[in-house]
């Protein structure tokens, strides 16, 4: 996956690694960054990313690709999961912390290729709090800070925690959600990174520094060291960072933003994003983090850029790329790509997008304007075509076997049939969502887009069946921390999927 734009006229566009992607943590390995984000309720778990520029990404594999490495039952809430991972290169391995709040806790995986496989999960029972972060000193100590802020030092080999809990630093007196703690040694300092003000409007970074990773800890004085709070910027929400540094010597900070768009309050629909900025340091060794635009200077070295994934998928590989992803597990006997080769099979567990466990596979919508089609064959019973945020906020273009289409809305307690077609004869259809800017007429309460879900003729033409307001699928209508995921689903009995377009339109048309 890559940033729009690229190097072109000498800038690049943020968000760098767009839609769903949000608490980034990054490493360096030689003149490669591997960088990974949270994944909430879906699975596989834990996206691993690669680049060789820090603006072009493409994503080579999972963490938690294996039942036994994420085990979410399907009574774990939407937002619930995966949160905030820490990746980490040390003595010629890469290391990974992270916590599910929905089923084991605080754990650590490690791989000798980012790309996989990653070990089986070593549980951290004293380790307590979201966010944990990885750092070993001189001496070899390694040490977890989370959330809180509170640290505590373990064996990485075995999980085992090695004296007592502490308290640090825990951000601007007042402040809420101190949380995303990273470590760093930076000359003669041990720098503490943390965001704080909630991942909300108010988010910010603050810094402190002391002797050792345990501190004492004393506050940057211009803190927060970022936050767009009560701003006119593009970039809303902007915080949980994680800083690099680069070859030549150059610092950087990978972090979560947002985009707002529409009226008043402003709602985000693609989820918190992963954004990045230059990092200088200051005549008395603080960190100074420079402007976050959408389009940025770009860095001072020649762009490598890499593939994004196809647009359309033909579903003729033997299992979904690493992109894809699913409700909270993935049994085989429910999704698979060789059952009918070339065609995607998906057996209905949950009856509806209300279910917890339906069978579902989609990817994140990473273009604030696109077009989603899909191929369906519903002989055999029921499924379609979502844009989901949650069970209870998803809209959808659905087929049965009697050659009925629908469309449906969820919104909160509400569900209802907002459009219907009746083919002249049952068979393969076309469906299709369209998500695109709102009408031209401004009003306070607009939302952010419009998304147009029907039927595509063998022509092209689109016969619409239902124009909805996007807001009711943003995180300030729906709550938690994810963003909006567009896939194919099954609701009763076995739907096959011949292929899936998700193609970007005008993304400036928000």
């Amino acid at each position: 996956m890559a940033a729009a734009g690229g190097w072109a006229g000498g800038t690049f566009s943020n968000p760098v690694i767009p839609g769903f992607h949000p608490d980034p943590s990054v490493c360096r390995v030689g003149e490669d960054y591997y960088l990974v984000c949270s994944s909430f309720e879906y699975f596989p778990g834990v996206p691993v990313f690669h680049s060789r520029d820090l603006v072009h990404w493409e994503q080579i594999g999972n963490v938690m690709e294996r039942p036994g490495q994420l085990r979410l039952p399907d009574t774990a809430p939407s937002s619930g999961g995966v949160y905030a991972p820490t990746i980490r290169h040390h003595d010629g391995r890469f290391w990974l912390i992270t916590t599910d709040v929905s089923h084991d806790g605080n754990v650590l995986f490690t791989a000798t290729d980012p790309a996989g496989p990653w070990s089986d999960p070593v549980p951290l029972p004293g380790v307590k709090g979201i966010d944990p972060d990885l750092a070993w000193d001189e001496d070899g100590t390694c040490w977890v800070t989370s959330a809180g802020i509170s640290q505590i030092a373990i064996d990485p080999g075995t999980g085992q925690t090695l004296g007592a809990p502490r308290r640090l630093w825990s951000g601007t007196p007042g402040a809420k959600a101190p949380e995303a703690p990273h470590l760093y040694r930076v000359g003669g300092y041990w720098y503490l990174l943390i965001a704080e003000g909630g991942t909300e409007r108010g988010h910010g970074i603050s810094v402190a520094r002391g002797p050792a990773p345990y501190g004492p800890f004393e506050p940057c004085p211009a803190n927060p060291v970022l936050s767009h709070r009560s701003t006119d910027q593009a970039i809303q929400n902007t915080g949980h960072g994680d800083l690099v540094q680069a070859p030549d010597g150059s610092w950087w900070i990978v972090f979560l933003g947002v985009r707002p768009g529409g009226g008043t309050p402003g709602w985000h629909v693609l989820g918190r994003e992963t954004f990045l900025a230059p990092v200088t340091w200051s005549a008395d060794g603080w960190p100074v983090i420079g402007e976050a635009t959408p389009v940025m200077a770009a860095p001072p070295w020649p762009p490598r850029p890499v593939p994004g994934p196809a647009a359309r998928d033909d579903f003729d590989a033997a299992r979904l790329a690493p992109h894809w992803i699913s409700l909270r597990s993935r049994p085989q006997e429910a999704v698979s790509t060789t059952e009918r080769p070339g065609w995607l099979t998906l057996r209905a567990r949950g009856a509806s997008l209300d279910d917890p466990a339906v069978t579902f596979a989609g990817r994140r919508q990473q273009h604030r304007a696109c077009r989603a089609r899909t191929l369906l064959d519903p002989a055999a019973g029921r499924g379609g075509l979502a844009v989901r945020l949650d069970e209870r906020h998803h809209y959808a273009i659905e087929a049965a076997s009697d050659g009925t289409v629908r469309a449906e809305a969820r919104i909160g307690p509400l569900r209802q049939t907002v459009g219907e077609l009746r083919l002249p004869e049952a068979g393969p259809v076309t469906l299709r969502a369209d998500i695109g800017g709102p009408p031209e007429a401004w009003d306070p309460r607009q939302g952010p887009d419009v998304v147009r879900l029907g039927v595509e003729e063998p022509d092209g033409v689109f016969t619409v069946l239902a124009e909805l307001d996007g807001r009711y699928l943003s995180t300030e209508v729906a709550g938690g921390f994810t963003g909006r995921v567009i896939g194919m689903y099954a609701a009763e009995g076995t739907v096959r999927f011949d292929w899936f377009a998700l193609e970007a339109e005008k993304d400036d048309a928000l």
